[in-house]
């Protein structure tokens, strides 16, 4: 089945219509059938419905509970995990609502040292006096002997400050490669197929895992690798590292990006039309409040946030016919 990423955000909006259309009042035989014909047009129009469908069903039970209810389900992390599972059991396509991440990383998550769910961030204080944050959606694992202190990125994001220890070197392992840190304050975010890391204090010596190239990034510096190789370094993001204040900060960040950003804190989908997702974006915004991060998207830029359910809300222009 194809996932939310590869169906376009047209044949996704056109599916949440007729949902809306359908689940609202009785209609009529024409209005059927018009249904029909869209759904038979093309096998996207199919599988955006089937996802509009499985996200509706699933998201629906939590529309009759309280705010508090749900503040309630996100007090233990093994409890918000076990009802996201629930929520997404027999879809991996609904559980791309939350970060078109596999159901199978969601049950990875559960056995991890540290894990988050969406909209939740952790900290916590190692045992050699390191400090983590983890990010929402992410699962660590923490590996310390008398050689070496390992940390494992399952997925997700984490930001490191390590305490001194001469005799053991600090490294954090992901799908595409293992840093060794260098007396420093880092975040790692392991996102597809690469992995991004930005440096703030100190440096960091990063090994491809496949083509075993090396590289040390300097504070101040980003860079983005593979398995196989590095992109170029570019400034560090200030961003990368706000979010463990529960802020998203953003300097000419294109809205798309944001609004990505922003969805890893909202369960349900939020999405955002191509017309507007190169808009640049400044400014900071609440990310454990995206309610109010829309709104203040929306007073500042040429956007109109639509919600037609509570779980499905799209960003777009402002006057869409212009």
């Amino acid at each position: 089945m194809s996932s939310p990423g590869k169906l376009s955000h047209a044949s996704l909006e056109q599916a949440a219509q007729w949902y809306v259309r359908l689940q609202d009042q009785p209609v009529g035989a024409q209005a059927q059938q018009h249904w029909q014909t869209w759904l038979g047009q093309s096998p996207e129009h199919q599988a955006a419905w089937r996802y509009v469908e499985r996200v509706s069903q699933r998201f629906a039970p939590l529309a009759e509970e309280s705010h508090g209810a749900s503040r309630a389900l996100r007090s233990s992390r093994r409890q918000t995990l076990k009802a996201l599972l629930v929520l997404c059991a027999g879809s991996t396509l609904a559980w791309g609502t939350l970060r078109n991440t596999a159901l199978p990383r969601l049950v990875g998550g559960w056995s991890a040292d540290y894990a988050t769910a969406s909209g939740e961030t952790r900290e916590a204080l190692l045992v050699d006096g390191s400090h983590v944050w983890l990010n929402a959606l992410s699962a660590l694992d923490v590996r310390f002997d008398t050689v070496q202190r390992l940390l494992h990125l399952r997925f997700g994001e984490v930001l490191i400050e390590t305490a001194k220890d001469g005799n053991r070197p600090f490294l954090v392992e992901t799908e595409q490669g293992r840093l060794r840190a260098l007396g420093t304050r880092f975040s790692v975010l392991q996102d597809g197929d690469s992995t991004a890391l930005n440096v703030f204090e100190g440096r960091v010596e990063v090994r491809t895992a496949a083509s075993q190239q090396v590289r040390i990034i300097d504070a101040g510096q980003q860079v983005t690798f593979t398995r196989d190789r590095f992109n170029a370094t570019s400034p560090a993001s200030a961003t990368r590292e706000a979010w463990s204040r529960d802020v998203l900060l953003a300097d000419n960040l294109p809205l798309g990006k944001l609004i990505a950003e922003l969805n890893r804190y909202r369960p349900g989908h939020l999405g955002c039309d191509p017309a507007v997702a190169q808009l640049p974006v400044m400014g900071s915004f609440p990310l454990k409040d995206s309610d109010h991060a829309l709104h203040l998207l929306q007073a500042a830029l040429p956007i109109r946030v639509d919600t037609l359910m509570p779980w499905w809300v799209t960003v777009g222009p402002k006057n869409p016919s212009a």
